[in-house]
């Protein structure tokens, strides 16, 4: 703190003498008078409220109306089902001559007959018991089905039927025959166009005449129970492959029900 003036209320020895007009008490301050700042007012402009938007109410829809005649805003794109590929069935098949017949039989081991193989010996003694040469002419390799192990081409079971059926009937163009015998379910099925029902059966096949579907020379040495069908069968087809001036010897079955033999 700052003093300006300080004057002592008792004279002090050896002080100078003090002024008078430092205890006069100082003049009061005049302030100067503010002149007033006039106001101006300022003319109130009215504002002008926009004018508000009448809202003019649609009528919607009613729910049942949508259902019936409202269309959907995107149709939804038929889902086509994948069809799942048909494996291609598996088969071998020797075409063979005896006589006036043609033979489509059924390879049991997919390999081509051997001289002492089981089911070639049954084959040999079912020829005899009809009347024909016991040694069959082969014609052709056999056709094994499916043809390729890869590619895209169907191998299905009617591309099949159509390759099998389309064989026969080019060789039976080129040595027409009396009766076609199918030996062999695979036989049946892809020539014939039969099942296993038809076993012991007469068919008649378009475009390729009459056929006898025989059950396969495996399923006869496994069952033999089912070569006295076979020979009942055989007995009323075998005027179709017999000349009428040929004399040949009729075998009854034996005692497993098997053909016999000529004596």
């Amino acid at each position: 703190m700052q003093v300006v003036n300080w004057l002592p209320r008792t004279e002090l020895p050896f002080a100078a003498p003090s002024r008078p007009e430092l205890l006069e008490p100082p003049e009061a301050l005049v302030e100067a008078p503010v002149a007033p700042v006039p106001v101006v007012e300022t003319p109130v402009v009215p504002t002008v409220k926009p004018a508000e938007r009448v809202k003019v109410e649609v009528p919607r829809p009613s729910l049942a109306s949508t259902r019936t005649g409202a269309k959907p805003a995107a149709e939804e794109a038929p889902v086509v089902a994948r069809v799942a590929p048909v494996p291609p069935p598996r088969f071998a098949l020797q075409l063979l001559r005896a006589g006036r017949c043609l033979l489509l039989v059924e390879l049991p081991t997919g390999e081509s007959f051997q001289a002492r193989d089981p089911a070639y010996l049954l084959l040999k003694d079912m020829l005899r018991a009809a009347g024909l040469p016991d040694s069959p002419q082969i014609i052709g390799e056999p056709v094994r089905w499916p043809l390729l192990v890869r590619g895209t081409m169907d191998q299905g079971p009617e591309a099949a039927r159509d390759f099998v059926q389309g064989f026969l009937s080019v060789r039976m163009e080129e040595v027409p025959c009396a009766c076609l015998w199918l030996i062999g379910l695979p036989a049946v099925r892809f020539a014939g166009e039969a099942d296993s029902d038809a076993f012991n059966r007469e068919l008649q096949i378009e475009g390729l005449g009459s056929a006898w579907a025989v059950p396969g020379l495996e399923l006869l040495m496994e069952e033999p129970q089912r070569k006295a069908a076979v020979w009942q069968a055989m007995r009323r087809l075998m005027a179709r492959w017999k000349e009428s001036n040929e004399s040949r010897c009729i075998v009854p079955p034996d005692d497993r029900g098997g053909p016999g033999n000529c004596s």
